[in-house]
């Protein structure tokens, strides 16, 4: 099986607020601009370790619409709370996941969670965006909570570790997610010593968001926290090392093969799509939901 490389090394955009609850790194599209090299992923924002002192008022982002994308949110320290215009709820606490289906078009809005307003603490998380086909852009929005105990767990290869499946399959394991087009997403933790290897098809746009510690791809590619390491899509298998204890998220997904229009939170195929978005959304067909 031939050897998937590492194409480039991405790196994140200034830190910046998102709403007043979420301090992020973005690693594309505006940090960086691979293009239709991370499709199906069109987004991808990061929020390092940060601590926020206790308050009455919840932090996040108020209410806003979506269309023609899904979200995904995962939890590594602190809880997020969220509401949407189509009846889904729920929060997610440390090593959860929320995958909502924007599709048709809803409102939604997610802040900190009311025990840890109160109290404060450490929040890290990232969000990503799923593009969806043009055949599904228009689905009835829907929301899966997925809590890690519903993730298979496959051990290390070598040493201590293991690779939780939140989406798509390894080793044999699947994950809880369903999605619209082929997608795998790994969260990874591997002691220090300890090696993986992982097979992807080729074809399948992937990257790794190295969340802690050190280590190496493939015996010779060094990577440290905060990089984002974008293959290429010749070969198929790759091996990760842990010089010291690392944590990483896997992406890999089936390129859609489709023109991309984004305007703000909308992203459909063309220009015109997007603004029967805007306007069915000043219509109030996203349903309603209070701040």
């Amino acid at each position: 099986m031939s050897t998937k490389q590492v194409e480039a090394v991405l790196h994140g955009s200034p830190f910046g607020m998102v709403g007043d609850g979420f301090r992020v790194t973005n690693y594309f599209p505006n940090g960086n601009k691979p293009g239709r090299k991370m499709s199906p992923f069109i987004l991808l924002d990061y929020h390092p370790p940060y601590t926020y002192t206790p308050t009455k008022q919840a932090r996040g982002v108020g209410v806003h619409p979506h269309r023609g994308f899904e979200t995904v949110t995962l939890a590594f320290q602190g809880a997020i709370a969220h509401h949407d215009s189509f009846g889904g709820a729920g929060t997610i606490f440390p090593g959860d996941v929320q995958w909502m289906t924007a599709g048709s078009g809803l409102l939604h809005k997610e802040y900190h969670e009311a025990a840890f307003t109160q109290n404060g603490g450490v929040m890290q998380m990232l969000q990503l965006w799923v593009n969806l086909p043009a055949k599904d852009k228009n689905v009835r929005p829907r929301y899966q909570a997925i809590t890690r105990n519903q993730m298979t767990r496959v051990q290390a290869d070598e040493g201590e570790g293991f690779v939780e499946v939140i989406a798509g399959e390894h080793k044999g394991a699947k994950g809880p997610a369903m999605t619209f087009t082929p997608i795998h997403m790994y969260r990874v933790q591997l002691t220090a010593g300890a090696k993986h290897n992982f097979d992807i098809p080729a074809e399948y746009n992937t990257g790794i968001l190295w969340v802690k510690g050190n280590g190496r791809v493939n015996e010779t590619r060094e990577a440290k926290e905060l990089d984002f390491l974008l293959f290429n899509q010749a070969g198929s298998s790759f091996t990760i090392e842990a010089t010291t204890d690392i944590e990483l998220v896997v992406l890999a997904g089936e390129p859609i093969d489709e023109p991309v229009v984004q305007y703000g939170p909308f992203v459909m195929n063309h220009p015109n799509e997007i603004q029967e978005a805007i306007e069915d959304y000043h219509a109030g067909k996203y349903g309603v939901l209070e701040e």
